[in-house]
Parts: structure tokens; sequence; C-alpha cells
């Protein structure tokens, strides 16, 4: 009787091991709505009407913003002027690269601007570049964040190669390729005998003078080499306030880009005649890059561009000739839509 019961309690363990051996062994997945991915969730069903619906809808709604962009764009008046060839002498116009480079050669340049529309105050003043790479990798790099941020870390030049030291070891503030090349044409601007003073405040990001750039980090041996790349900074001003090397320090995505040098708050007639007086001072000869002015106004959606409202109405259209093709298709050749009872999301489970 004993040795009966032991082998049934036996052949029960075996059986019992067996039972957990085939579940560990087996790549079944433990069942759950998650790992079968039947929790609730929205599924919509892709009818023809449904399809045509929205895509009508959307092509409503664009369009009407793709003509009011554009609208907006055609208000603002811009008036571009290219220097950089205008303001090489006559005699040098072969080797701009030795003119650019003499420094006994006197840069200044008067540019005269006819105003083609009404501009009213605040004017916006930018200089663009072409073909400058302020994107290129190493480029953006060369630069260190924690230095202009705090004093205390004004050693740290790590990445600002090749401009991160003097040639006695001192380092450079701010350091880096980035303000090492910093912009230094100037601009100054008249109207007969009215001077059109140039707003400089605030012309940069709030969050880059508060957050950026220190405001107890001051320029140290920085343009002190033998090479200058651009404009130099004033050491009794500290980062924080100095807005045009803010402007600079914000690199563009694109080769040709434009940023902001100024505002002018006076308000410009049409067929006024703007003097401008301007220092030539920055080096794009060596890399064949091109220089112009910008004066322009600006809407409530921004500067001058088109793109914004032609990419409206594109798609609008777009969308809008969909809805009637599908709707012509759906008449000529219709489809007759399967049974919805016969989604997988719709049946239960059996057995669960």
């Amino acid at each position: 009787m004993s040795s009966h019961a032991a082998g049934t309690s036996n052949g029960g363990s075996v059986d019992a091991a067996a039972a957990g051996a085939g579940r560990r062994n087996t790549r079944m997945p433990k069942y759950s709505k998650f790992t079968q991915q039947e929790l609730p969730a929205c599924k919509p069903i892709l009818t023809p009407k449904w399809v045509v619906s929205v895509f009508f809808i959307v092509g409503v709604i664009f369009v009407p913003i793709g003509v009011v962009s554009l609208l907006a764009a055609r208000h603002v008046v811009e008036i571009i002027d290219r220097y950089d060839e205008a303001c090489v002498p006559v005699n040098m116009t072969d080797n701009k690269l030795a003119y650019i480079q003499n420094e006994t050669i006197s840069k200044e340049c008067i540019r005269n601007l006819t105003v083609t529309k009404d501009m009213k105050q605040p004017i916006f003043v930018y200089y663009e570049l072409d073909n400058f790479y302020q994107n290129h990798r190493r480029y953006v790099k060369s630069r260190n964040d924690a230095q202009l941020r705090d004093k205390r870390k004004a050693n740290q030049t790590s990445a600002c190669e090749p401009e991160k030291t003097t040639a006695n070891g001192q380092p450079i503030v701010p350091c880096g390729l980035i303000a090492w090349s910093l912009f230094n044409d100037t601009y100054s601007f008249t109207r007969g005998n009215e001077n059109l003073t140039v707003d400089k405040k605030d012309i940069s990001w709030k969050s880059d003078r508060e957050h950026k750039f220190g405001k107890d980090v001051f320029p140290s041996n920085f343009q002190n080499g033998a090479l200058k790349g651009g404009a130099t900074l004033d050491p009794s001003i500290p980062l924080s306030e100095q807005e045009d090397l803010i402007v600079w320090m914000r690199t563009a995505a694109l080769p040709t880009f434009r940023k902001l040098y100024g505002r002018i708050y006076f308000d410009l007639k049409e067929n006024d005649t703007i003097t401008v007086r301007l220092r030539n001072n920055y080096n794009t000869y060596s890399f064949g890059g091109k220089k112009k002015l910008v004066l322009s106004t600006a809407t409530w959606l921004g500067g001058k561009n088109d793109f914004l409202g032609f990419a409206y109405l594109i798609v609008g259209g777009l969308c809008i000739f969909l809805a009637f093709a599908f709707t012509l298709l759906y008449f000529i050749k219709p489809r007759k839509l399967g049974d919805h009872n016969y989604l997988s999301w719709n049946r239960h489970p059996s057995g669960r």
C-alpha cells in the first residue's frame, strides 16, 4: 500500500517536472493584451468618404493660409545692395585679395540706395554672406561654451583649435574659430543732412545674453595673433553685452545667410536717397564669397519669405486635387467594402 502511494507520488512529481520543463523550453510568450497588441486603441477605417473628406478639409484650410502668407510677404519692402565688388578700387579689380589684405589701402566706401516704396519703422539692417559655410563641422565645434559663461573657466580652451591660446600660452577669451572670424564691416546711414542712427540694442536673442554669455566674462588676448580673422572686442565690455559677437556665434545652417546688424527707427519715403558709408573690412575674396547690405521692413509674419506661402498653396492644392481625383475614381469604379466584423480587432480571441 505504501509502495503504491510512493510510486504515485513519484509519478506525479515526474509529470509536474516534465510540464515545467516543457513550459521553460517553449518560445511562446505568456499571453497578455499588451504583447498581443489587443489593448483598446483608435483604429479608423479608411473608407473613400473619410479619405476624401480629410484631403478636402486640409486643402480648404491650407490654401487660404498660403494666400495670406504670400500677401503678407508682398508687403515687406527690401533694399538689397551687393557691395563687395563695387567697393574695390578700379586699379585692383584683378587682385581683390591683395586689396583686402593691404591695411594701408582705405576700405571706406560710399553707396547710394534709392527707396522703392515707403518703409515704416523699424527698418531692419542685415548683412548677408554667401558661400560662407558656418555649418562646417570643424568650424561649429571650435568654441567652448563653458568659457563663455563663467570667468572661472577662462582657461578652458578645449575644442577651440586652432585659436585656443596665444603664442606664449595665454588662453584666448573668447576662443575658437567662430569668434575669431567675427564679421567686421561697419555701416552708417544718412538721408540728406539727417543722420539715421542704427540701434544695436537687443539684436541678439535674450536667452543667449542671459544664459550663454556671462556678465562677468571679459575678452582677453583676443585677436592678438599675427593673423586677425575679423573684428576686435572691447576688453572692458562683458561678453553678455557684445551683441555683435552673440549674433555671429549663433551659426547659420546654410552657406547663404543673413544676420541682424541693427534697427533704424525712421520712416523712409518712396524715392528717398539713402547714403551708406561703410568700411569694407571683411575678407570674402579668399573663398569667393559675396557680401550684401539689406534694409528690410517686417510684417506680423516676419521678413520676406515666399517659401512658406508657396508651400501651403502647393500642399493645399495637391490635397484638393487628390480629393476630386478619389471622388471621381469612387464614382467611376466603385469598390465594395468588406465586412468590418471580420477585422482582427473586432473579433474576440477564442478560449481567452
